[in-house]
């Protein structure tokens, strides 16, 4: 009778009605089904013995070890099966008697088999350590197929062999994936991970799952151990990290974030697959050896990000930006841990993780209240010549790499309203895109940046008033507030803020422009009558001519060391002081400039052709001392001065 045929039938053995007859009152029939169940059970054992004493790790201790699931798959088979036969003359007749003599030869029996299977899975596991690495798993199997897929296949490879009259000595077929020839790594791994399962399977179902787990754990646990460490994640307190220089800790960070990619997505996906498919026959196991390989592990890694939350001393805005890569690193990465992580055991790693999420958010709120704090506090003085403070570059770049961690920002700032402590009403740094029905979460990373923004531009009034004079005052709000604008204007902050926001404040810059303006150039302007063509007596014409030089003198010696460094704006302002003052002055000049002759020796009345002006005008702004121009221009009326 062959292994098959005796498996078929130890479903039928009728054991449970023996235990309740005497053997002298026992009907016929029931006498001899009992004897045929004797028959099958001595049998089973008799056929296992031939194939389990060949395979006896004792009898061949002196021999170099031959793997018994190396080649001949047949064998292999028929040493489970042989197991399993062995299985089921244990419970026959340990309900018959515990002492029987062929219940202690199949207990027997049973020793020497799981001491093989224990060595088989041991050395699969040592041996396959490189086809078996969880990148080659997770980039092979998906969760959802993993279930049955390799059983599957397993049990068709086995069929299609006992049907061969010559044994194979390959590996079986690994299944097609695309129509693409496997790799010799790949057919390695699909035969590796079908053994464990079935060496697993066999010895769960012969009351053996534990030893099956803890030759696992002892093996794979040390893979994850090893991985994580040469991908450099360390174990770090808060209060290491606080003691730490950050030129040290920074680059721990950066090792951390791409660290955590790798380990999330790979090595623990990889095992979570493996642990899936080797013990698929229990999902209860499968769960105790996925969290005894992977939790402490886990659980050192997400504990990174949140020491570095609670690590307040070491805290600082120019810190935010690491903080909000560890949150996004995290944050992307939420439905890969929630999935691999979702056992019920596994639970303190996905509270690990959010953990980490809260500190640092709560790290992300105080860096920016340091940031606003900052902002208030700043005492340095004003750049000469009205330029852009270096207080407002660094805010606004500040503000524009914000944007790139909008996503993360959102979810910082969304229960976390400004609750500014000012006069001003809402609406005065609340972005006009910020209501309505939009994301209520994007609206509050709107409102956040602009009451930075505010914040910044009170701070520069108070700086603007520290100039002497009230028009460079004036031209130095125009070109920090110009270039808040064009920052905002010129990346996502953009998006954020708004078209109507964007438009309100260039209207401000060109309120500023003009108020220079008139308080810079009133007096050249005002030393012209106001009809420059009007017929007036010769003397009050020579004091309008002599008003006006002076006028434009002094303006000009003033303002050779004023600046405006954005040449768009800077171009603006120089056409528009070209048209407040040369057509009046060129109409002025054409009307009396004939009624002077020059005196030798004597300064001219008429210092200035139109053309003249415009060329003082252009030089303007740039922020030399020293223009190309004298700073008392021309002793005659020409336009030698033409560029």
């Amino acid at each position: 009778m062959t292994g098959g045929s005796l498996f078929s039938s130890r479903g039928s053995s009728p054991s449970h009605h023996s235990s309740h007859v005497s053997p002298s009152s026992t009907p016929p029939r029931a006498a001899a089904h009992h004897t045929f169940s004797d028959t099958m059970m001595e049998e089973n054992i008799d056929h296992a013995e031939s194939i389990v004493r060949k395979w006896d790790l004792d009898a061949h201790n002196h021999e170099k070890f031959s793997p018994l699931f190396a080649d001949d798959r047949r064998e292999a088979k028929r040493f489970l099966e042989a197991v399993s036969g062995l299985q089921s003359a244990m419970h026959y007749y340990v309900k018959l008697s515990s002492s029987s003599q062929n219940l202690v030869r199949a207990q027997n029996l049973m020793q020497i088999a799981i001491k093989r299977l224990e060595k088989e899975f041991y050395v699969i596991l040592s041996a396959n350590r490189r086809n078996l690495d969880s990148e080659s798993v997770s980039g092979m199997f998906s969760r959802a197929s993993t279930r049955s897929t390799i059983s599957d296949y397993y049990e068709d490879e086995i069929s299609e062999e006992e049907e061969s009259t010559t044994p194979p000595r390959t590996p079986p077929r690994t299944p097609p994936r695309g129509g693409n020839s496997p790799s010799d790594a790949e057919r390695a791994l699909d035969v590796a991970m079908a053994d464990l399962k079935s060496i697993a399977e066999c010895m769960i179902a012969s009351g053996y799952a534990r030893e099956c787990v803890n030759i696992y754990k002892l093996i794979r646990k040390s893979i994850v151990d090893e991985a994580l460490y040469y991908l450099g994640v360390e174990k770090l307190n808060h209060s290491q990290m606080q003691k730490m220089e950050w030129n040290v800790l920074e680059p721990k960070i950066k090792n951390w974030l791409h660290a955590v990619k790798i380990a999330v997505k790979t090595l623990f996906h990889g095992e979570r697959i493996l642990c899936d498919i080797v013990f698929s026959s229990s999902e209860k196991i499968a769960e105790s050896c996925f969290t005894e390989i992977s939790r402490d592990a886990a659980l050192n890694l997400f504990s990174f990000p949140e020491n570095f939350g609670k690590s307040k001393k070491i805290l600082s805005p120019e810190k935010m930006f690491r903080a909000l890569d560890l949150y996004e690193s995290i944050s992307d990465l939420w439905p890969e841990i929630e999935s691999i992580f979702s056992h019920e055991s596994l639970s303190a790693v996905r509270s690990e993780a959010v953990a980490a999420l809260v500190k640092l958010g709560e790290a992300v709120r105080i860096m920016l209240d340091q940031f606003e704090a900052a902002i208030q506090k700043d005492s340095s003085k004003t750049p000469t010549g009205g330029a852009v403070h270096p207080l407002t570059r660094y805010v606004m770049n500040y503000l524009v790499f914000l944007c790139d961690y909008s996503g993360a920002l959102s979810d910082i700032l969304a229960d976390w309203p400004v609750n500014a402590k000012t006069p001003l009403p809402e609406s005065y740094f609340a972005s006009p895109t910020s209501g309505g029905g939009e994301d209520p979460s994007a609206a509050a990373i709107t409102a956040r940046l602009a009451w930075l923004i505010l914040v910044l531009l009170c701070k520069l009034d108070g700086k603007a008033v520290l100039y002497n004079d009230v028009a460079l005052s004036y031209l130095f709000l125009a070109n920090n507030l110009n270039y808040v604008v064009s920052k905002v204007q010129n990346s996502n902050l953009g998006l954020l803020m708004g078209l109507e926001w964007i438009w309100k404040t260039r209207s401000k810059v060109n309120r500023y422009v003009a108020n220079y303006e008139r308080m810079g150039w009133s007096k050249v302007i005002s030393s012209l009558p106001e009809d420059p063509t009007a017929e007036i007596p010769l003397e009050e014409a020579r004091e309008c001519f002599r008003r006006f030089n002076l006028a434009f003198e002094e303006a000009y010696k003033k303002q050779t060391s004023w600046v405006i460094p954005d040449p768009k704006l800077r171009d603006e302002v120089k056409i528009s002081l070209a048209k407040m003052i040369a057509p009046g002055y060129r109409a002025f000049y054409q009307k009396h400039r004939g009624k002077y002759a020059r005196e030798a020796g004597v300064a001219p009345i008429v210092r200035y052709a139109p053309e003249d002006l415009d060329n003082y005008l252009s030089d303007l702004f740039f922020g030399s001392k020293t223009s190309s121009y004298e700073a008392y221009p021309g002793s005659s009326v020409s336009s030698s001065h033409s560029r």
